[in-house]
């Protein structure tokens, strides 16, 4: 009961984030999405206050290398450091979670990732109706 509680309570929190007029580029508006996507990850992994200090200061520095890599790329080498990156945390994070949850771990970021930006996609769409929506190309 208390777990479907505190699901809600996070998916009321993560769309009233954006329902606000705030752009997310504004530091509050980070915030908000640093504390949801903290809470996302900390509820689907399990994690216990041992492994939290443990997990987010590695996961602070595995952040900091992912920011660091250069949008100015080619996107495959872009890709290729950051799948380096991804690699050299694997093991850090394997020590605090083990394997599986290591792999849920990366899993579920992508998908608050891609939750995120779709969120963001729908808020642009509903502030300008008259711009069209961005279609993806299968090649």
């Amino acid at each position: 009961m208390k777990h479907i509680l505190l699901f809600i309570l996070m998916v009321g929190m993560f769309t009233g984030v954006y329902a606000q007029d705030q752009q997310p580029d504004d530091a509050k508006g980070k915030q908000k999405i640093e504390a949801l996507y903290v809470a996302y990850i900390t509820k689907t992994l399990n994690l216990n206050e041992d492994e939290a200090q443990k997990f987010w200061p590695v996961h602070a520095q595995f952040d900091s290398e992912l920011k660091s890599v250069k949008l100015e790329l080619p996107e495959l080498d872009r890709q290729q450091q950051q799948l380096n990156i991804k690699k050299k945390y694997q093991d850090r994070f394997s020590k605090i979670l083990g394997n599986d949850r290591t792999n849920d771990f990366f899993r579920k970021d992508g998908e608050f990732r891609k939750k995120l930006v779709e969120q963001l996609r729908n808020k642009r769409q509903q502030n300008n109706p008259n711009q069209r929506p961005f279609k993806r190309r299968n090649f």
